[in-house]
């Protein structure tokens, strides 16, 4: 079925046992937080936290924290819908009127789901009122967090050039009763129509919608192409139109079944100090000043329910949400790129940390010609490292893409780096906002090369330095090495190891990584190194201005003095969380 609005769905969770109501007093602070993060590590359910200390709105968090609740809200799995559409696409390529005539049904389907619907008023403004986000339960995820945070706002912006809608999800640092930060991240839809505005010396009205329908939620985390609207895409996912009511205070439409509405405007040229705030890298991103977001109205529904999120160290629930995304857009990725079998980003590392391609290799270098490509389309973009495979590979089994590079990967001949190019907003490797390095692994199958037959590895890795305390070799292609202050000695000695040299990569990490478990693994190696600063391999040197690189990859992923701090939740509050655990799920 297609959901109406938040609390319809909610109340379907609850009936299906997706959803906990929690009725016992609970702080926003931290306390809420650390809830939600044991309950979606344990793949438990939605929460309704009913008695949210100092606020008389409900709050709900977790909505879609598991594969179960994504393909509730779908009514199917995220990937058939990017099938179905490819399927679509491929009926009428070449176009004729055959063609559409025999698709006219499906066709008329998507047109009355993509135009949105509008009415005189909704649910949303049964309630119009002066701003006061103090009002609001808005939740501090964790201890260094520069305050409370707005985490799950569905942002709502208009181009001012050609008058097309972004809906995207950025996060909103409370600074009063009516502002708020708009952390606009590089390659954000918002935020290009933030700097389309500035331009013209003009602000930019803007509605922040706090608890859309689940269909118009996942609209607003999916990377569409630039100028494509969420608000259209929304239908399809739902299968009906998106239902829209005018602003009362702002020249645009607005989703009508909303929990809230924050109608304001970003000024020009205003800037405010955001964070820190806890990311989904698993560390604090630094304090930076973002544009203002000023509240002039808020609407609302009469009991509306608060939604929140929390994001930090994976696995949480963006983990649900950035995997369904994937498995709906990855159909259409191969539309225009036919020589890619299947794509995934990796949650365990941020998602655009790793991500592994398998290719089709129709031609020498193809692979990393696709490499490139998605280093410049869209979101991809901002990947840090692409890993390349050839066909038939599960590039979702980490130790399967681990052994074709063991097979199939020569640092010299199948390794490229990119310097100085643009990075995620929330990286920190590089020291510099926006700015660091990529890598792209060939470990496609060559014709002219014979898979490397697997041998097995065995090393003693401490004996090669005082400084390591474990060790853990995968698939004889990656030993990863905990070690204990500046690494960079060690990996230069175990890289240059005669006995290590058919190992393809050394990472050596921090002693807060857990070597023996996968997510934590890929989390504190692919989050803490930048390419072109941290790599090294036993021979570099140019040949002209081209760079040679012979022997074992070496990575340096241990923790920098300049990172900020992983996150860590406060003592006091795991104790309070444990001891009133039971108290939380009391029948």
């Amino acid at each position: 079925m297609a959901f109406r609005d938040l609390q319809q769905f909610l109340a379907a969770l609850e009936r299906q046992g997706e959803l906990r109501r929690v009725s016992a007093e609970v702080d926003p602070e931290l306390e809420i937080a650390e809830i939600a993060t044991r309950t979606i590590k344990e793949q438990g359910p939605a929460l309704l936290f009913e008695r949210v200390r100092g606020f008389r709105y409900p709050l709900a968090i977790n909505i879609l924290g598991s594969r179960r609740r994504i393909e509730m809200a779908l009514g199917r799995e995220p990937g058939e819908i990017g099938r179905e559409l490819v399927r679509f696409v491929e009926q009428v390529n070449p176009p004729s009127v055959k063609a559409l005539w025999r698709m006219k049904g499906q066709a008329l389907r998507l047109f009355r789901s993509t135009r949105p619907r509008r009415v005189r008023s909704g649910m949303v403004q049964q309630v119009v009122e002066a701003p006061d986000l103090d009002a609001l339960p808005v939740i501090k995820c964790w201890p260094q967090d520069g305050g409370r945070f707005i985490t799950l706002p569905l942002v709502l912006t208009h181009s001012p050039l050609n008058g097309r809608s972004n809906l995207g999800i950025y996060r909103m640092h409370l600074h009063g009763k009516d502002t708020t930060g708009m952390h606009w991240q590089i390659q954000k839809g918002g935020g290009f129509h933030y700097a389309e505005a500035e331009a013209e010396g003009r602000a930019l009205e803007l509605a922040a919608v706090l608890g859309g329908d689940p269909a118009l939620l996942l609209a607003g985390v999916l990377p569409l192409p630039e100028g494509m609207e969420e608000l259209l895409f929304a239908g399809i996912l739902r299968g009906s139109a998106t239902t829209m009511t005018r602003a009362k205070t702002l020249d645009m439409w607005v989703p009508a079944n909303a929990e809230f509405v924050l109608e304001g405007h970003v000024p020009p040229g205003e800037r405010a100090p955001e964070g820190p705030f806890g990311d989904h890298f698993g560390h604090y991103s630094n304090q930076a000043d973002f544009p203002v977001f000023h509240v002039k109205t808020v609407t609302r529904r009469k009991e509306p329910v608060y939604p929140a999120a929390v994001v930090g160290k994976p696995p949480q629930e963006d983990r649900y949400l950035g995997d369904a995304v994937q498995e709906f857009v990855n159909p259409l990725l191969r539309l225009v790129r036919p020589e890619i079998e299947d794509l995934w980003a990796y949650y365990q590392a941020g998602f655009v940390n790793l991500a592994v391609a398998s290719v089709r290799g129709r031609y020498t270098k193809e692979p990393l010609k696709t490499a490139l490509g998605l280093f410049g389309e869209g979101q991809l973009s901002l990947t840090k490292c692409i890993i390349l495979v050839g066909p038939g590979v599960d590039v979702k089994d980490f130790n399967a893409v681990l052994r074709e590079v063991r097979q199939h990967f020569d640092a010299e001949r199948d390794f490229l780096l990119l310097p100085r190019v643009p990075l995620d907003t929330l990286d920190f490797t590089s020291f510099e906002m926006h700015l660091g390095s990529k890598m792209a692994l060939d470990a496609t199958p060559k014709a002219d090369r014979p898979p490397l037959a697997p041998a097995s590895v065995t090393v003693e890795a401490r004996r090669f330095s005082d400084e390591i305390s474990g060790w853990r070799m995968l698939e004889d292609c990656l030993l990863a090495v905990q070690v204990s202050g500046e690494a960079k000695a060690t990996l230069q000695r175990l890289a240059s190891a005669p006995e290590l040299a058919g190992v393809k990569i050394i990472a050596a990490v921090s002693q807060d990584v857990d070597l023996n478990d996968e997510m934590e693994l890929l989390w504190g190696i692919f989050t803490r190194f930048d390419p072109a600063r941290d790599l090294q391999f036993p021979e570099m040197r140019l040949v002209g201005a081209s760079p040679v690189y012979r022997g074992p990859m070496a990575i340096d992923a241990t923790f920098k003095p300049g990172y900020p701090a992983p996150l860590e939740m406060d003592p006091d509050i795991v104790e309070r969380v444990t001891r009133r655990w039971d108290e939380y799920f009391a029948k």
